[in-house]
């Protein structure tokens, strides 16, 4: 492209001959001498742009090509060993998934936070600052142009050199100056276009970064309200659990006033509504801070949800199938890898760059001016002056400078392979692991739910025979810790299964597509200075 370019501005086209030969055998008068200099000189351009292009299309970028690395695969989702209520199905992955839980609460919150989360405010600066470090980086593939102009009254010392005043220093001068001037850096090794992928593929490292931390947002936003939910309906059984025994307290109280109980019975009652009672703080405790989790994600003051939030509400449920997607669509899902990828792609590029600063750096460099002592001689013929010309660097030595720092850009990049191929790796052990814990928490939410059912029985069965005094109080007493402990314990695991699709989710890498599109990079272009 740069051949291309340079033959189109210095190229000229060559004398035209007629078809019958030269000037004198074809009968015209012979060519002035401006005609003939002119045609040798457009033979000499013709040479010369010639020249450039086959340098300019013979130039190579140096450094290793980047190559998609191949990394660890699977073919299937792991199946579990004892199916569960709801399955995971590879069907299209929804993008949307907190909206699986058929929570409009929940659904409103997600959108708030993606609104308003300071954390992911400050991703996007990130991002920005990408997109303005990598125009700086791909400037360099363009002309740099600059206009100057100065004006100065001065005096030369009479014992010096270069005394334009003719008097010796006896007297002072204006200067007038101004000028223009070019320079551009001839990428014959393809040093810059390798600055120019690595920035590229910062800025995707940039973008991945941002949506990553816009899937872990919508993860936390939707696993602190199902823990809020969660703990709302602990405290919910709490109390029920609380009135149960607060009733039992006043059978002993007036079975003990019939005669037909102990002070021991009455005791044991009190002391399990105190146990029973002091549940509730902890609860409390941990519902406002839920609720403040919630309030900073929102990027909300403490407390700010507190009246929207606490009121209860059932804990949102998982559908009867979770779409899951392909196992060959995780890597263009999850940001994590899709930002090692990127990584590796420019460290790849930064090996090139450092090879390229073993090779001479050729810089086109010109500059058209104006310089006088009157202000009326300035802009006259005789007051310009100009320079243009090529310019070169060769490195010689360094003390192994340039050795070195390829050594490290070689070291880095594979490094960035390793972390790709690891990255990988733990994205697959977490999906398997949270697939896992989706269905063991179904699994065990059914059984507690059972352990529920007959506790309760158990409970009304116990009550019934201390009011027949066919058994003593202690086996109401134990009946009911055990089903408050279950009730508990069937809650604790119902909101685990919520929270094991929240995570499998944000273990698949879905959810930033819905909300943050992939947006292509701008091509870069040259800017005109700003002042």
């Amino acid at each position: 492209m740069i051949g291309v370019e340079l033959t189109g501005l210095i190229a000229g086209k060559p004398a035209p001959t007629g078809s019958m030969g030269s000037p004198e055998k074809s009968g015209q008068p012979a060519q002035s001498l401006w005609e003939l200099a002119c045609q040798r000189w457009g033979h000499w351009q013709h040479i010369t742009s010639s020249a450039l292009l086959t340098l300019c299309l013979s130039a190579c970028t140096v450094g290793p090509d980047y190559e998609k690395p191949e990394a660890t695969q699977i073919t299937d989702w792991a199946k579990p060993i004892k199916s569960a209520p709801s399955r995971a199905v590879s069907e299209p992955l929804n993008e949307r998934w907190w909206e699986v839980f058929n929570d409009p609460q929940l659904s409103a919150l997600t959108q708030r936070a993606v609104r308003s989360n300071l954390d992911l405010q400050l991703a996007s600066s990130r991002l920005q600052q990408s997109r303005a470090a990598r125009q700086v980086i791909t400037a360099e593939r363009y002309p740099n142009t600059a206009a100057s102009g100065s004006y100065a009254r001065k005096r030369n010392s009479g014992e010096g050199l270069n005394d334009p005043s003719g008097h010796n220093g006896d007297s002072a001068f204006n200067l007038w100056d101004a000028g223009f001037s070019a320079s551009w850096e001839l990428d014959f090794w393809g040093r810059v276009r390798r600055e120019t992928e690595a920035a590229d593929a910062n800025l995707q490292v940039a973008e991945n970064d941002r949506r990553g931390v816009l899937l872990t947002v919508l993860a936390d936003t939707a696993q602190n309200y199902i823990q809020l939910r969660g703990v709302q309906n602990t405290r919910a059984v709490t109390e029920q659990n609380l009135d149960v025994a607060r009733h039992s307290l006043k059978l002993s109280q007036l079975r003990l006033a019939d005669g037909v109980a102990t002070d021991l019975d009455v005791a044991e009652a009190a002391a399990q509504v105190a146990a029973i009672e002091a549940r509730l703080p902890a609860l409390e405790q941990r519902q406002a801070q839920l609720i403040n989790a919630i309030s900073l994600l929102m990027g909300e003051p403490p407390q700010a949800l507190a009246r929207e939030l606490s009121t209860d509400a059932a804990v949102p449920q998982s559908p009867r199938q979770v779409a899951i997607g392909l196992p060959s669509q995780l890597a263009e899902r999850r940001p994590d890898i899709r930002q090692a990828e990127a990584r590796l792609h420019a460290t790849t590029a930064t090996v090139g760059v450092a090879e390229g600063d073993f090779y001479p750096r050729i810089t086109l460099s010109g500059n058209l001016g104006s310089q006088a002592m009157q202000l009326s001689d300035f802009g006259s013929w005789g007051s310009r002056a100009f320079g243009i010309g090529p310019q070169f660097s060769l490195p010689l030595f360094d003390g192994g400078r340039l050795r070195g720092m390829l050594q490290l850009r070689e070291e880095q990049q594979q490094e960035a392979a390793i972390a790709y191929q690891q990255t990988v790796l733990r994205a697959w052990h977490e999906i398997d692991d949270q697939l896992t814990a989706y269905n063991a928490s179904q699994r065990r939410r059914d059984s507690l739910a059972e352990a529920v059912r007959q506790n309760q029985i158990a409970l009304r069965t116990a009550q019934q025979q201390y009011v027949e005094g066919v058994s003593d109080f202690v086996n109401v007493l134990t009946v009911q810790s055990a089903l408050l402990a279950t009730q508990e314990q069937w809650v604790e695991s119902s909101t685990g299964v919520s929270l094991a699709v929240v995570g499998l989710y944000k273990a698949l890498g879905g959810g930033w597509q819905s909300v943050y599109p992939a947006q292509p990079i701008a091509a870069a272009t040259p800017d005109v200075a700003k002042p």
